[in-house]
């Protein structure tokens, strides 16, 4: 049992899927870090210093009654609150990773050239069908392809 393990784990599809596993998990804390550090303070800087990340709402008081002035501060007093700051921050993730896989996925499509598929027809120069390559007598018209050849 421990040698078919070692045999399934071994395999290359499960190493690539684990090294693209672990890139995606460090690809994640790039993109949050890109968010969370430089793109929503510059949005909320532009909106007149919101902080996206302080938005919240209320919807139950804590056992100190509001107002709170940030998250922690409610979830300390037991407060529930909705977090729409945050989500639109995990929105903006989500947005920004969509759009970095699509244009890796397009890269890589474009570099992906078709396999040419091999001729196997020519064009019949009487009658202008389609007829395999190697016919020296075209079957609609039976006209001669190539001279000399036996008839």
């Amino acid at each position: 049992m421990i040698k078919d393990f070692k045999a399934f784990i071994s395999r290359g599809n499960i190493v690539d899927l684990a090294v693209g596993f672990i890139l995606g998990v460090a690809f994640a804390a790039i993109v949050n870090s890109l968010v969370n550090d430089i793109i929503m303070p510059a949005v909320g800087l532009a909106l007149g210093g919101v902080d996206f990340n302080s938005l919240f709402a209320v919807i139950k008081q804590g056992a100190t009654p509001g107002p709170y002035h940030t998250v922690a501060e409610a979830h300390t007093a037991g407060a529930v609150t909705i977090n729409y700051g945050t989500f639109i921050n995990t929105i903006i993730v989500f947005i920004i990773v969509a759009f970095v896989l699509f244009m890796i996925i397009r890269a890589y499509m474009r570099m992906k050239k078709p396999a040419e598929a091999a001729v196997t027809t020519k064009e019949c120069p009487f009658c202008f069908t389609q007829i395999p390559i190697a016919a020296v007598r075209c079957p609609n018209c039976t006209s001669m392809l190539v001279e000399g050849a036996k008839e």
